[in-house]
């Protein structure tokens, strides 16, 4: 896992792929069949998905599950969320547009340039990352994949991890139905979700507070055609809702 330093703040508009392959050049380069790890924040920047409270309405609902924040803050939640499924004001659980079930349906003010400033998920994070992988290929002539990752909690472990919002170019979901274990015993219903692992270790030399939005994972054989989509549970399967 190396981290790719020196990429300095990012605003809309900017060409992610290009400050990337400068930063990657500056160390090892990219290597084929590389893996990408952008953080999410990163691509929702240079995509435009900043928001700025001043000017937005709170509802009467977003005072409601407000408690003792601001009510703004909920009513951008509320505007990128297709179900509120847990409320303890003033922590919102929801589904995004996406599928995701996470905290305040990915809307975070971390590393957002100043506190009336949030950030949001990416509009189809596979697309971004899907854009990120061709435009490097064509500045660093490889082939790799990327992952556009995000930290989710888990329902049942504390603390966050970095999970898989958006994959290209390499396997989401390993699926071992079928397969044999070294004593012969045949695995039924086990799916190992490679993007979201990766993710996680890319997680361990991004930081959180280091200001490293992007990391070269090397060493992985996964060239495949996922999507971050195929990690999303399918409502009929949840059984927790």
């Amino acid at each position: 896992m190396i981290p790719l330093l020196g990429i300095p703040e990012l605003e809309e508009g900017d060409d992610l792929a290009a400050t990337i392959v400068e930063a990657a050049a500056r160390g090892t380069g990219f290597d084929q069949y590389d893996v990408l790890v952008v953080a999410q924040k990163a691509v929702s920047k240079v995509e435009g998905r900043v928001v700025q409270l001043t000017g937005v309405e709170a509802s009467e609902r977003a005072r409601e599950l407000a408690g003792d924040s601001d009510p703004r803050r909920i009513e951008v939640i509320l505007g990128e969320a297709r179900e509120v499924l847990r409320a303890r004001p003033p922590l919102v659980i929801a589904e995004t547009r996406h599928g995701f079930v996470c905290a305040s349906a990915g809307v975070d003010g971390s590393n957002a340039k100043g506190t009336d400033t949030l950030v949001l998920l990416p509009l189809d994070p596979d697309a971004s990352a899907a854009r990120l992988r061709s435009s490097v290929r064509e500045l660093a002539g490889v082939e790799i994949g990327v992952i556009v990752s995000d930290s989710f909690g888990r329902a049942w472990r504390l603390g966050t991890t970095d999970v898989a919002l958006g994959v290209a170019g390499i396997v989401a979901v390993m699926d071992l139905d079928g397969q044999r274990d070294s004593l012969g015993y045949e695995l039924h219903s086990t799916q190992i979700a490679v993007a979201d692992e990766i993710a996680g270790a890319a997680q361990l030399v991004m930081g959180k507070l280091d200001g490293i939005p992007a990391a070269i994972v090397r060493g992985l054989e996964l060239a495949g055609d996922g999507l971050g989509s195929d990690l999303v549970m399918p409502r009929e399967r949840d059984l927790f809702r």
